[in-house]
């Protein structure tokens, strides 16, 4: 077996080569005699000590198998003779047991990490036995995958006889050998009984299980096709007047579709007979209904029904009057004179389901079986039908018999190995008295194993039990095979005495290497540290760069300076990017990464993201859109900063590797919309499930008609949607958010790597698409923080599905920020109006469908022109025909000739109701993806359309669309302060700037003075201490957060603390106001400057005394919003 190993700081094992050459090496010094004298008195001491061992260890085995019993202390006792008889030490112990074979040392390695001061070490030597021990391993493998590694160096190959199929694995059932790992692997074998006791019991199970299985499986086929005939018989038998079905048919059709039920041995119809119908009923068939030759069925019988006497009198009968042709001797017997189909007839016409009999000997065959028999009715009731009900709407009954013995022998040929186990197959729904259905008793071999057998019937209960035909053979050859654990001992004292030379210098190399990785450890976490502090720093001179740029694009420039000025500007804005990715996964490792908890819109959220990267998407043909279910609240509360840049890296990544044409589809949903696969309401999540190509015209009902991969699978799984995470707040709800393209795919061998930092998924891809790799790691890192997963499907060539989950509070929209209610006073001019979608993909149209829906309006959907115009000219006379406001029509549907027929169409509508000419139309609309500003143009001056809506669709665009068209955009326009009375509100106003960074007060001085404020710059705390303390003649004051010496949170603490004790003296009369610049209450305007601010932050900042927060670089609109709360417009 292979020695070769390595020394790790974690086990501090030494490896077996390094050991065998360091003991060489002491082998050739100057006291090399004498040590060799020690050796040989050592290798005898060990042989002596050998030879005990292998005597107790055969004796030990000699009782196991004389008594099959284990003591539980077998592995301490050893530890105990070893400590009291051998003076062992600890060490050397542990240094011998990692020398027998590789597959125990890693249990090994646990001993020797578990052991401390505080446990003695006789506890070690006993956990090392006990890996060695047999009795204490579990037998995890099969012995399928033991065949499979037999073949490994030093092993002698394995013969395994009689293996018959996958399916059975009954190697111990023949004749087993045990794998030769080395020849002091098989003294250790030589113990393993217990092992072998235990596969017996796993593959028994196996077996067993498997034939109950197919079993089952079958006769629940047979019993479905036996349903459907009692349906078929009700329908065309006595659903048609004349009958539509005689015997010829039904044994011809029943002989035809044999196959279809694999374990019947026939089916018959018999009819239900009224005592006063018996008599029509026996002159229009011309036999006499015949009785059974015993009630008792399972009594041997006759089957000529010649020899049967007619059925007694009694007030109904249940003569067979259809038979298939191998049970074509049981028409005319009335089935009611048999004990147990009558108990089976009450049965299943009371139920209305299928009922199976005890086991009784069928006629002529007189073989072992059971009857299933299903009521047939003559119309439709009612789930919750009474017995009374279904007992009155019976006509006839339809049974099919089962030849048990024969059908479990059927199915046992079946598999090659049937010989290998015997099955017995019992009814026992009388637990007390089980009836032998298939099977004879043998020879008990020691070992049972019963599976259920579930055949559709609550009320009978049946099992199967398997037995081995044959005892498991003993372990001749291992037990042979330890007699040869004398001479691999010698073999191994070498090595041993070795590793006892050597054990002082590894407990050295293991201390200075634990050392080591101590510091390594700390260097990482000092640098992850060092990032994550510095992450203002390295922002600040960025933002210093975009904000004079921002200040040069705002002076005069001609063309040529612009170009270069706003190119500066987007590099910069991608570097700094690109630095708050890198600082991100700084402070992911450092474990200084936190969320904050603040409510936010969704779909305003979503909205934003794919309005920033519209332009990439259109300007590629690529068609984006975004869904959130009617589930999911308006309002939630997470982090949104977070929450956005999670979709957009993977929105980005779309973006990045979808070529030409395609789509990219952001999906939101409730986790418990996906718990239940049957009964999904959300139907565009019902369409993902449902996908299947429409083999007419060549496309798939996607959003852009090409093929996607299976989005359910990327987050199959999932731990939450599988049920293991049983945590559920029900104050929390949980998101699913999906990012469907298609794009180029990921490749199969690079899946695994995918969320790996700085790993993309081919060396080639930074060259093709660029990026960094670093995206989807901090995705995962991010989504692990709202206790969510992520998953991913991806097929190359297809396109990949990214999914993800999250935790998020519930929100009230009356808590939302203003800027999340931009466009709340304008909804309501929609509410009540209709429109009209046609689009020939119906989940693309379910999309547009709930943009207008939050606006209020009510959508209906056509797939064509052709049937939209049928739609228009159907409501013409209905109030529905006046709240159509628009028409949206999709540029893959869009055909001139037909809109201008439902232009038409409209206007031929006008003038038979004689309209006013001022009467609204609905207003048509076209919504495309990739058109240029003069297609759209000519569209709209033509007269084919009213307007042009570009997709992604987003409220704001709808809005404005809407309001334009419809004529009244005046009266719900948004409402928006413009940027040019900035200059009203900051005129003349005295603002104090404190900074530390001279770059970052020349921007915030050169963006206030634009709008002529007059600006004070300061770049200490205790220089606006100075400035700021009452009376002084200051409108407001903008303070850096991190400044050197006194930040600037002390420095507002130290100020509002100077106009508290202020305000204090003037309330109090100490003062008057004229000492102050007659002002009677003191406090100024303070606004925290920052570029990167979170919830905490800002919290932070209001608690020290700050009013709000403006982040750098300024932006116009922003700043507005900043400073419009404290300053009135002149």
């Amino acid at each position: 077996m292979s020695m070769n190993g390595k020394l790790s700081g974690s086990n501090c094992r030494l490896s077996a080569n390094f050991r065998l050459k360091k003991a060489k090496e002491t082998m050739h010094g100057p006291n090399s005699f004498r040590k060799w004298k020690r050796n040989l008195l050592f290798l005898w001491l060990l042989g002596f000590v050998s030879t005990g061992i292998i005597w107790f260890l055969l004796s030990f085995n000699s009782v196991a198998l004389g008594s099959n019993k284990k003591t539980a202390d077998s592995c301490e006792e050893k530890a105990r003779i070893l400590l009291q008889h051998f003076n062992v030490s600890k060490n050397q112990f542990l240094a011998l047991a990692s020398f027998f074979y590789e597959s125990d040392q890693i249990a090994f390695l646990e001993c020797g990490k578990h052991s401390g001061l505080e446990k003695p070490w006789s506890d070690d030597v006993t956990c090392a036995l006990k890996v060695l021990c047999p009795e204490k391993q579990d037998s995890r493998m099969q012995q399928v995958q033991i065949v499979k590694t037999m073949e490994l160096k030093d092993q002698c190959p394995v013969q395994v006889e009689n293996i018959h199929s996958e399916h059975d694995l009954s190697l111990l059932d023949h004749h087993t050998y045990v794998p030769q790992k080395s020849v002091s692997s098989i003294s250790w074998e030589h113990h393993s009984g217990g092992k072998i006791i235990l596969r017996r019991e796993h593959t028994l199970a196996n077996m067993c299980d498997e034939r109950a299985r197919m079993l089952q499986d079958q006769f629940n086929v047979s019993m479905n096709h036996v349903h459907a005939l009692a349906i078929l018989v009700s329908t065309f038998h006595h659903g048609k007047h004349p009958s539509a079905i005689d015997q010829k048919t039904f044994g011809e059709y029943t002989e035809r579709t044999a196959f279809e039920r694999p374990l019947t041995s026939g089916v018959a119809y018999a009819l239900k007979v009224l005592h006063s119908e018996r008599e029509q009923f026996e002159k229009q068939h011309g036999w006499t209904i015949k009785k059974m030759e015993t009630e008792d069925q399972t009594l041997v019988q006759d089957c000529r029904t010649e020899n049967l006497d007619p059925a007694p009198i009694k007030d109904e009968y249940a003569p067979v009057i259809f038979s298939q042709e191998t049970v074509s001797h049981i028409v005319s017997i009335d089935m009611m004179s048999g004990q147990q189909d009558l108990e089976n007839i009450l049965r299943a016409r009371a139920t209305g389901k299928g009922v199976l009999t005890s086991p009784f000997k069928l006629l002529k065959s007189n073989h072992l079986g059971v009857v299933l028999t299903f009521a047939v009715y003559n119309k439709d009731l009612p789930p919750d039908a009474t017995p009374e009900q279904r007992t009155e709407a019976t006509v006839g009954y339809l049974g099919a018999s089962y030849d048990v013995p024969s059908l479990v022998e059927k199915l046992l040929h079946q598999l090659a190995s049937k010989q290998t186990i015997v099955v017995n197959v019992y009814d026992t729904t009388n637990a007390s008295a089980p009836i032998s259905m298939y099977g004879a008793d043998i020879a008990d071999t020691g070992l049972l194993h019963v599976s259920s057998l579930d055949f559709g019937d609550p009320l009978r209960k049946h099992e199967m039990h398997c037995r081995f035909k044959q005892k498991p053979p003993l372990p001749w050859m291992a037990i042979n095979a330890s007699v040869g654990v004398l001479v691999i001992t010698l073999l191994v004292g070498h090595i041993f005495h070795a590793a006892i030379c050597r054990i002082a210098k590894v407990e050295n190399d293991c201390r200075e290497m634990m050392e080591l990785k101590a510091r390594a450890e700390a260097a990482d976490v000092a640098k992850s540290q060092f990032l994550a502090t510095v992450s203002h720093e390295i922002r600040t001179p960025m933002n210093g760069v975009l904000g004079m740029l921002k200040m040069l694009m705002d002076t005069d420039l001609d063309a040529i300076q612009r170009d270069y000025a706003e190119t500066a500007h987007a590099s910069g804005k991608d570097l700094i990017s690109l630095i708050n990715e890198v600082l991100d996964q700084a402070k992911i490792e450092s474990g200084r990464l936190e969320l904050e908890d603040v409510p936010f819109d969704l779909r305003n959220l979503l909205d934003s993201i794919l309005s920033l990267s519209s332009d990439k998407s259109n300007d590629k043909g690529i068609e984006s859109a975004v869904y959130v279910s009617d589930r999911v609240p308006e309002v939630v509360v997470g982090d949104p900063g977070r929450f956005r840049q999670i979709i957009t890296n993977l929105v980005g990544n779309s973006i990045k590797f979808t070529q030409d044409k395609g789509h990219i589809f952001v999906s939101v949903h409730l986790v418990d919309e996906m718990k239940g696969t049957s009964d999904v309401g959300d139907k565009v999540l019902q369409q993902g499930l449902n996908l299947v190509q429409d083999m007419s015209s060549k496309t798939y009902n996607t959003l852009s008609g090409f093929p996607v991969v299976d989005r359910w699978r990327s987050w199959e799984n999932f731990k939450l949607l599988n049920g293991k995470d049983a945590k559920d707040d029900p104050e929390k709800i949980r998101l699913l958010v999906t990012v469907e393209d298609t794009g180029v795919g990921i490749r199969l061998d690079a899946q695994d790597q995918i969320f790996t930092p700085f790993v993309q998924a081919d060396s080639s891809t930074s060259r093709h698409y660029g990026g960094t790799g670093i995206g989807l790691s901090i995705s995962k890192h991010l989504v692990e923080l709202m206790h969510g997963e992520i998953g991913f499907v991806s097929e190359p060539g297809v396109g990949s599905t990214f999914s993800f989950t999250g935790a998020f509070g519930k929100g009230e929209v009356s808590s939302l920020d203003s800027k999340w209610k931009q466009y709340d006073p304008v909804v309501s001019e929609f509410q009540g109006l209709g429109a009209l979608i046609i689009d020939n993909r119906s989940i693309r149209a379910e999309v547009t469908k709930y943009h207008l829906r939050r606006l209020g309006i009510s959508v209906d959907i056509t797939s064509s022109l052709e049937s939209a115009c049928t739609y228009v000219s159907s409501i013409f006379t209905t109030s529905a025909f006046a709240q159509l406001a628009m028409i949206l029509i999709d540029k893959d549907v869009w055909n001139q000739e037909t809109v201008l027929q439902l232009r038409s169409l409209l206007e031929q509508h006008r003038q038979n109701c004689k309209l006013n000419v001022s009467t609204n139309l609905p207003k048509i609309f076209l919504l495309g993806t990739s058109m240029s500003p003069v297609e759209r143009s000519k569209l709209k001056t033509s007269g084919f359309v009213d307007n042009v809506l570009m997709k992604p669709l987003r409220l704001s665009v709808l809005i404005a669309c809407f309001q334009e068209a419809l004529g009244n955009g005046t009266k719900g326009k948004v409402r928006r302060k413009k940027i040019s009375t900035l200059g009203s509100l900051l005129r003349e106003k005295r603002i104090l700037v404190v900074d530390d960074n001279k770059v970052n007060r020349r921007v915030a001085e050169g963006a206030l003075k634009k709008y002529g404020a007059i600006v004070t710059c300061v770049e200490r705390g205790h220089d606006a201490l100075n400035k700021l303390k009452p009376p002084h003649t200051f409108d407001a004051c903008f303070m850096d957060l991190q400044m050197p010496e006194m930040d600037g949170f002390e420095a507002t603490r130290q100020i509002r603390s100077a106009e508290s004790e202020v305000n204090e003296k003037l309330a109090s009369g100490e003062a008057s106001i004229a000492m102050y610049g007659n002002v009677s209450h003191w406090h100024i305007p303070i606004l925290a400057m920052t570029a990167d601010v979170i919830q905490a932050t800002y919290e932070k900042c209001l608690k020290c005394g700050m009013d709000d927060y403006v982040s750098k670089p300024f932006e116009e609109e922003q700043l507005y919003l900043a400073v419009a709360q404290f300053f009135e417009s002149g």
